[in-house]
């Protein structure tokens, strides 16, 4: 018996891994997190699954039931949104599976920041421009920011920023990035990416609070922010350069890796 940590995706019901998908089908017990798992989903489970939507649970509800299926040698799908590295509430349950004994899997999902990036149609780390992206959010109810992670601290670096849970806070995000990016610095706001009602708003880093009221933008949108968001003036990867000596591609007189030694 697993309980299997399953990463559902950004949204779109076809963007779950394969392996997650099997693993559901083969899974008489799922617990899915209703709130923001797409039903359709759900379709992969097999027949006669018990099913749980964990939404309305506390964390020993959920541990109660994961108990429950591993009494009787039934193995779990847990089912969060997105990727399960990041504010999925994981960590916890872990704990909890840890001390209990019970034995457990954690299968990756494609995370919401990708899925808004693909909508944007951007690559978000452009040769001499930018080459990190910065995973944050505003301090809210459920989790504070610890004091040195502020916006203000992140902006510092020119990194792209992927701010979640915070367009509800909208005018606070965009006063503390100003000073650092200014006001014409490309910015986004992505409403549920990859799902079929996704709205992208493309603004400037001065327009993220109107645009988020202009759009009634709530819960569930992630606001991007760097000059690589619709950046045309960047330099070319040298990994594709003709001249260029790589492991799979020797160049000049005194390659690297000669060739016949590209396994090395």
């Amino acid at each position: 018996m697993t309980v299997h940590f399953i990463g559902a995706g950004p949204g779109a019901a076809d963007l779950i891994t394969v392996r997650g998908r099997d693993l559901l089908a083969a899974s008489p017990v799922c617990l899915y997190a209703g709130s923001l798992v797409p039903t359709e989903l759900l379709a992969h489970c097999p027949p006669g699954v018990h099913l749980v939507n964990t939404a309305p649970l506390s964390l020993e509800d959920i541990v109660a039931e994961m108990r429950a299926a591993h009494a009787q040698g039934q193995d779990v799908a847990r089912l969060h949104s997105g990727d399960l590295s990041i504010w999925s509430a994981m960590g916890e349950q872990l704990r909890c599976l840890r001390e209990l004994g019970i034995p457990y899997s954690v299968t990756p999902g494609v995370p919401a920041f990708s899925a808004a990036a693909a909508a944007l149609e951007a690559e978000l780390t452009l040769p001499g421009s930018c080459q990190s992206v910065v995973l944050t959010r505003t301090s809210g109810r459920a989790s504070s920011m610890p004091s040195g992670e502020t916006l203000a601290a992140f902006a510092a670096t020119g990194a792209v920023l992927a701010i979640h849970l915070s367009v509800h806070v909208a005018e606070q995000v965009q006063a503390e990035l100003l000073a650092h990016y200014g006001a014409d610095c490309p910015a986004a706001i992505v409403w549920r990416a990859s799902w079929p009602d996704e709205l992208v708003v493309r603004t400037r880093v001065g327009g993220i609070a109107a645009a988020a009221q202009a759009n009634a933008l709530q819960r569930s949108a992630l606001i991007l922010v760097g000059r690589t968001l619709s950046q045309q003036d960047f330099g070319l990867s040298r990994l594709y350069a003709n001249d260029y000596d790589r492991r799979y591609r020797p160049r000049g007189d005194e390659p690297r890796f000669p060739a016949g030694q590209e396994g090395g």
